[in-house]
């Protein structure tokens, strides 16, 4: 409770009145004032001095300040501009409280600057070495009790500033009272805060050797206020998970040999204005009951512009205030493992926004970013790229990538943009870039990094998959990094991407001049460990929708969807499906107003057209599965064999994929508009009788129910189907 005190209080009695303590030096008093003192400690608190123990608060807008020590209150003199002192006879530093009067109100507080540094110095020697793995345990606002007393450890990097404080709501967001001091070489200015907790606002006010002063939010907030307000704010987790049991289990399997089709989602807007505990209600019973293995969420990462769809990060250790809490994005994910979804999510180190308030010119200089303007500015974005040569700066990000493991318990990271940071010619011409020691225009910066990041973040979460959207032919990213290789465990084959739907737009006319795109694939599709991505990127901004890419009316543009998902699911490598897409959303997407969920309305006659398209997506998870040749030969060439790989004129593409058994499925793609009876293929002589477990024409889908309901017998190694028209068709020895 706080006491009055007003100038008719009585003086204060104690173990002695105060004496004069001596001066500060006027330029360590100016230094101080000013936000430019490296070690406020050394002016501020307690100290012996002549006559006894010397007592310096800095305390602005304070009426008056006393120390108290067993209960007795000894009133400081005023020095002016906030700052009070006074000696008191004493042998030794006391055990002591500060009672400081602001207007009409006085509070009893631990004096900060009686503490010793919070930090130790095990922390600050990784943190110089840019080895520090769980980071956010050093840096950024930390819960603590301290010397017996709670409250806050406030701790930044700012190697350059000549000064920091901590600014915060309970300061009026003035700076002032609070300087931090300077630990030495490591860059790192720290203040332990007695009282502060969960909830608390903050910035941190730096002043730059040049002499200017501003308020910036802290690099390692692990929360922030929900945008547009931009302060960092003090949290800890309270989270129980619930997902032991499937965060026992999820390494068992390699990722390149096990199952793993994905649902990819934008989170704002997938069902727009609902929490990360409302989303945790829906999204895994959706995606549960449609058979992904995991969901992809685009960037969670804190972000200031909701149309970047979280691509440009100001926050990159605090998942969005804008749908609730750390632990509220906690419970998302622990709910979408306890229905047995694994959690990607899409991670960005190749660059960060230029806002004032956030990382750019952090402490007045080029600080995350390089130095070399032409180097810092990423010429696509508008934004900084991360400066890779500098270990810290290294250790901010691979130390991130482990935070989102460890402390989220997420299955992946999606890492985005890597051709980006990969060549230090990407999007600049001759003159704007300088090649590196070699002579080549590879960064050898970025390798280093993110053969780093994959290691550390492989060794210390198991179970966990990076994933590399990595746009050009650079060998060696799914490579370990023992052999010279980047270290993801899977790569992202745009090349599959473009050239399947360049052949798909096409009319089934001229599709025979264009076969070689959906077959050139198989080329190189044991290169690298691939997923074959329909990501956000290939329905937006005049690109369309999946559905709407293809040519013919709507029921010819619904075949060819379904079609080609089959093809896609058949192919080797991962599935990734943007939401939306599974039910054949005809519109591009939208952050605005997300997926068009009224099409699968009954009322609009949505039970042929999008809920069939969305069945179909449903069947293909659930044979895919169980079908092991599907998946677990994926990076193996023994597993896929071309039955038909030249049928140009005809539109058709057939292969078989094998398991670790030898079991096959046979996938037959016709990508034409009419029927062909008694389609002769080759088949492996040993199996005599082949069962359709999908036929993408069915009925249920809104297709024409062209289909195989009785086994089809093989003759001397040939089956002879009946191909539907723009439709796959799968068959195995044994029924589903």
């Amino acid at each position: 409770m706080a006491l009055r005190d007003d100038t008719t209080l009585p003086e204060p009695s104690g173990p002695a009145r105060c004496g004069t303590a001596p001066p500060l030096d006027p330029a360590e008093r100016e230094r101080l004032l000013s936000g430019a003192h490296h070690d406020p400690h050394a002016l501020l608190g307690a100290h012996p001095a002549p006559g006894g123990i010397a007592f310096r608060v800095l305390r602005p807008f304070a009426r008056s300040v006393s120390v108290v020590i067993d209960g007795e209150r000894s009133r400081l003199a005023s020095e002016g501009e906030g700052l009070f002192s006074g000696v008191l006879p004493l042998d030794a530093i006391p055990a002591y409280t500060l009672r400081v009067a602001y207007g009409g109100e006085e509070r009893e507080v631990h004096d900060p600057y009686r503490f010793l540094p919070a930090l130790g110095e095990r922390d600050l020697h990784l943190i110089r070495e840019g080895r520090h793995e769980q980071l956010w345990k050093a840096l950024g606002a930390e819960p603590m009790v301290h010397e017996g007393v709670a409250g806050t450890r406030f701790t930044v990097w700012a190697p350059n500033a000549r000064g920091v404080r901590v600014a915060s709501e309970f300061t009026f967001w003035d700076g002032q009272a609070f300087p931090m001091r300077s630990l030495g070489a490591s860059g790192v200015w720290e203040l332990f805060l007695p009282g502060i907790g969960d909830g608390a606002r903050y910035k941190f006010e730096i002043t730059s050797r040049y002499g200017g002063r501003f308020l910036k939010a802290d690099p390692m907030a692990r929360r922030t206020e929900t945008p547009p307000d931009t302060a960092s704010v003090v949290t800890s987790s309270r989270y129980e998970w619930g997902d032991r049991e499937w965060m026992a289990r999820r390494g068992d399997v390699p990722v390149h040999e096990a199952p793993f089709s994905v649902y990819e989602v934008h989170l704002p807007s997938w069902r727009p204005d609902l929490t990360y505990r409302q989303l945790a209600e829906e999204l895994p019973a959706y995606v549960k009951d449609l058979g992904f293995t995991h969901v992809e969420l685009m960037p969670v990462a804190e972000h200031p512009f909701g149309g970047s769809w979280g691509y440009q990060v100001t926050g990159f250790y605090a998942p969005t205030a804008r749908l609730g809490t750390p632990d509220d994005f906690r419970y998302l994910v622990d709910a979408l493992h306890r229905a047995g979804i694994g959690v990607i999510m899409d991670w960005v180190p190749a660059h960060f926004p230029k806002d004032d308030w956030a990382l750019a010119r952090f402490d007045g200089d080029p600080l995350y970013e390089p130095g070399d303007d032409r180097r810092a500015e990423h010429p696509d974005w508008g934004t900084y790229e991360f400066d890779f040569s500098r270990v810290e700066v290294r250790n901010f990000l691979v130390a991130n990538a482990v935070y989102w493991c460890e402390e989220f318990h997420v299955d992946g990271l999606r890492v985005d943009a890597v051709a980006s940071m990969l060549y230090l010619d990407y999007s600049r011409d001759s003159g704007q870039w300088t090649p590196n020691v070699f002579g080549g225009r590879e960064d050898l910066d970025a390798m280093a990094f993110l053969q780093e990041m994959n290691a550390t973040v492989y060794r210390r979460a198991p179970g966990v998959v990076t994933i590399a959207e990595e746009s050009t032919a650079w060998g060696g990213v799914t490579r370990p990094t023992d052999s010279g290789g980047l270290g993801f465990g899977l790569k992202w084959n745009m090349g599959w991407m473009h050239d399947s739907l360049q052949y798909i737009g096409k009319e089934p006319v001229h599709r025979k001049y264009h076969h070689n795109e959906m077959t050139f694939s198989m080329v190189y599709a044991y290169s690298e460990n691939f997923v074959l991505p329909i990501s956000h990127d290939e329905v937006v901004h005049g690109k369309q929708a999946l559905v709407s890419k293809m040519p013919g009316d709507w029921w010819q543009q619904r075949a060819n969807h379904r079609a080609y998902l089959g093809f896609m699911w058949a192919h080797p490598g991962k599935q990734l499906l943007f939401m939306g897409q599974e039910f054949a959303q005809g519109a591009e997407w939208s952050e605005a107003h997300g997926p068009d969920w009224w099409l699968l309305d009954p009322a609009y006659g949505a039970e042929a057209d999008h809920r069939g398209v969305r069945d179909l997506v449903r069947d293909l998870n659930t044979v895919y599965r169980h079908t092991p040749a599907l998946w677990q030969r994926d990076t193996d060439p023994a597993g896929f064999q071309w039955v038909v790989g030249d049928a140009a004129d005809d539109n058709v593409f057939a292969f078989l994929r094998y398991d670790a058994e030898g079991s096959p499925l046979l996938a037959v793609s016709h990508f034409s508009p009419v029927v062909r009876h008694d389609y002769r293929l080759e088949v492996p002589d040993h199996v005599d009788v082949w069962y359709e477990v999908l036929n993408t024409d069915a009925g249920r889908y809104g297709g024409g129910d062209v289909t195989h309901p009785e086994p089809v017998e093989a003759e001397d190694g040939v089956v002879r189907l009946t191909l539907p028209p723009l439709a796959t068709v799968w068959l195995t020895p044994r029924p589903r």
